[in-house]
């Protein structure tokens, strides 16, 4: 679970409760929100600076595990 680990954080106190890259205010939904909308890691780091390019590869990589795992 991603959840409360190195990569995500989530707490009442911070854009309340929604899951958010470790040590920023940055929710994960808006990574998803951008790739969805065909834009690039590049262009996410350069609008969310607080981000770093190896909080976001450890991310998609954990998702990765976690949903094959569910299906294999």
């Amino acid at each position: 679970m991603l959840k409360n680990s190195p990569i995500i954080s989530a707490s009442p106190d911070v854009v309340g409760g929604t899951p958010v890259f470790a040590s920023t205010r940055v929710p994960v939904q808006t990574l998803l929100d951008y790739l969805k909308a065909g834009e690039s890691i590049d262009d996410f780091l350069d609008g969310f600076p607080t981000v770093t390019r190896e909080q976001v590869i450890a991310l998609l990589e954990e998702a990765g595990k976690q949903l094959v795992g569910m299906v294999a």
